[in-house]
Formats: structure tokens, C-alpha cells, sequence
């Protein structure tokens, strides 16, 4: 008996340790992500080619593809800034370019045309445990500062769904949090609103410009659906999370890039502006005055 005591105090002391190691990790980049004034969502092909220490010299949060950028990748664009690098990561839906889409094909649900893709069965606890046993802990694994979530608002169309990924985000929330790291989720305002908690920040695309899938144009967001994206902004800003905006425009054009930036500002958001697809990087970060 007094050795299995000492070994669970011994147990409890590591514990202890490692607790307070990632509290103290995950306080310091929480103070990094709240001093963040630049933004890049970098997701898109080619955007992990070239050198990368001189593409994203000067963004203080860079979001890149979880599963393609590797160890090499991630130090690199960190030693460019010493910036946040966050993974992105899908959890809303089921791409069938990933390396673990056989695993997760069993949990199709119906198919997403714009993308190609198939959204996810989230109440099953096969789909969660994929995610949270295999997929997120690799990434994290290759030095990411914690995780960008995608598509956790699918629940918007798919309502039965909702139990299932407050189960998801919950666990992803402990998986990053123990290992004092960050988590970033992807518009729905109204579903995520009540996961807030578990997030430390949100990103908001489509607020001044958007991409139609049916007519493959890019327009223009009117006036009501911007105030509407600039409540929302405030609305999670007062919350304490950090906020980003991500727009969409079709080349480099002056103009709209102005406004844009200018829209997500007023509410207090970090601005980026890029293609529907994430594959052009702006020279110089879009800041604000």
C-alpha cells in the first residue's frame, strides 16, 4: 500500500507539473493572439512551395493546411515572425483527398457539391474519435500553436447534428487545452455561439465580399449583410475572443481590397483578403490604422 501510494502522488506531482506547464503555455499564446494585428489564411495550393520564412515575415497568426504543412513547414513561417501557427483542420465535413478519408468514409452523410465533399456524421463516436484520437493530435504533433476548425457550422442544415459536434469541439477544446494550446472555429455565429468557451478566437469570411458557386462570380456583399457580419464581429469580440475577417475577390484590386479591410476594421477584426480558393498571399499583411 505505501508503494502505490507514493506512486500516485508521484503520479499526481507529474500531473500537477504538466498542468501548469500548459496553463503557463497556453496564457502566453493566448497574450500573443490577443497582440495580434495581422492575419494570414493560407490554405490554398501552393501556398506551403517557396520560402515560406519570407512569404509570411510579418503576419502575426498564419493558418495553414494541418495535414500538409509538416514540421519543417510550420518552424519556418514561425522563425519568419515568430507568429501563431495555427492547423486547419475540417471537422464539419469529409474530404476525400485526406489520408484518413477511408477511415472516415463510413461516416458520409449527403454530398456538398461547391466543394466536393461530403458532410459528416458527428454524432457518431466513431467520426469524433477519428478526429480526436488520430487526426488533431498528429497535427498538433508537428508544432502547430493549436487548431483552426472548419465547418463546425454545419449544423446550420444539419440541426440533428448539433449534440455530436458540441461533443467534438469539447473534446478538441481538452485536447488543445492540456497542451496549452489554441482553438479557432468558422463562422455560424448563432451555432457557435453557445461553444464560445472553447474557442479563443473565431474567423468570419464573406463579409464584404463573397464567391456565388452557382454563377462562379464574385460579388459584392450588401449593405445589410455587412452591418449584420459587423454585429456578429462585436458581438464575439465582447466575448473575449480574438476575431479575424476574410474576404473574397477575384485579383488584386485596390479598391474593393479598401473596403474590405476598412468594413472588418470598424468592427474590430483582423483583415485578409485572397481568392475564393486561399492561394494568393498578399505581399505585405493587411493591417489596420
Amino acid at each position: 500500500m505505501k508503494g502505490l501510494g507514493f506512486s500516485v502522488l508521484v503520479v499526481a506531482l507529474a500531473l500537477g507539473v504538466s498542468s501548469s506547464a500548459g496553463s503557463a503555455a497556453s496564457s502566453s499564446r493566448a497574450t500573443r493572439l490577443a497582440g495580434a494585428r495581422s492575419f494570414a489564411f493560407a490554405i490554398g495550393d501552393g501556398t506551403l512551395r517557396g520560402d515560406l520564412s519570407r512569404r509570411y515575415a510579418g503576419f502575426d497568426l498564419v493558418v495553414v493546411d494541418g495535414e500538409s504543412a509538416g514540421a519543417r513547414e510550420v518552424a519556418a513561417i514561425k522563425r519568419a515572425s515568430g507568429g501563431l501557427v495555427l492547423a486547419y483542420l475540417d471537422v464539419g465535413t469529409i474530404e476525400s483527398y485526406r489520408g484518413w478519408y477511408n477511415a472516415a468514409k463510413p461516416y458520409r452523410l449527403d454530398y456538398w457539391g461547391d466543394w466536393g465533399e461530403w458532410y459528416a456524421n458527428v454524432n457518431a463516436a466513431g467520426f469524433r474519435s477519428l478526429m480526436l484520437e488520430r487526426v488533431a493530435p498528429a497535427m498538433l504533433a508537428k508544432g502547430f500553436d493549436g487548431l483552426f476548425l472548419d465547418n463546425t457550422d454545419m449544423t446550420e442544415t444539419h440541426a440533428a447534428q448539433k449534440p455530436g459536434m458540441r461533443a467534438l469541439v469539447t473534446g478538441l477544446a481538452r485536447l488543445v487545452r492540456v497542451r496549452g494550446k489554441l482553438l479557432m472555429a468558422q463562422n455560424g455565429a448563432d451555432v457557435n455561439w453557445p461553444l464560445k468557451r472553447f474557442y479563443d478566437g473565431i474567423n468570419f469570411e464573406d463579409v464584404s465580399f463573397s464567391y456565388d458557386f452557382d454563377r462562379h462570380a464574385y460579388f459584392r456583399q450588401g449593405a445589410g449583410d455587412v452591418a449584420q457580419a459587423q454585429g456578429e464581429i462585436r458581438r464575439y469580440r465582447r466575448a473575449g475572443l480574438k476575431v479575424t475577417a476574410t474576404d473574397y475577390l477575384a485579383t488584386r484590386k485596390p479598391k474593393e481590397t479598401l473596403i474590405a479591410v476598412r468594413n472588418a476594421c470598424s468592427a474590430g477584426a483582423i483583415p485578409y483578403v485572397s481568392d475564393i480558393f486561399l492561394r494568393r498571399i498578399p505581399a505585405q499583411p493587411f493591417l489596420c490604422s
